[in-house]
């Protein structure tokens, strides 16, 4: 079993900063992904970042420059620091842990965290 317990949503204005932390608990690997995606309402999930435990990251477009994955392996844990939020920020932010074990992919989410951007 594996828990993903995500913490540090909130609202903001415009322009501010909110950082998310998300901590894994349960059986993981070391070999595994951690990201943030995010759902505003009526709209898919989408990627927001990801970060591999040999610590490479990826950044959807709409957050390169203003947002910023990091995690701590030894914690389990993954942040996403937000700067410069906007409005259209504003959406529920959920983690993600991926592993891979023997050739297996397990998928886990956690419940989310409302992020609310006021203009």
């Amino acid at each position: 079993q594996v828990q993903l317990v995500e913490s540090g949503g909130g609202l903001v204005q415009a322009g501010g900063s909110l950082r998310l932390s998300c901590a894994a608990s349960g059986r993981i690997f070391s070999d595994n992904t951690m990201g943030w995606y995010r759902q505003a309402p009526g709209k898919q999930r989408d990627l927001v970042a990801t970060i591999t435990s040999g610590g490479r990251t990826n950044y959807a477009d709409f957050v390169k420059g203003r947002f910023t994955i990091s995690r701590e392996t030894a914690k389990n844990t993954v942040y996403l620091q937000m700067n410069s939020l906007k409005p259209e920020d504003t959406a529920v932010y959920y983690c993600k842990l991926v592993q891979r074990v023997t050739n297996v992919m397990y998928n886990n989410w956690g419940q989310g965290t409302q992020v609310t951007v006021s203009s």
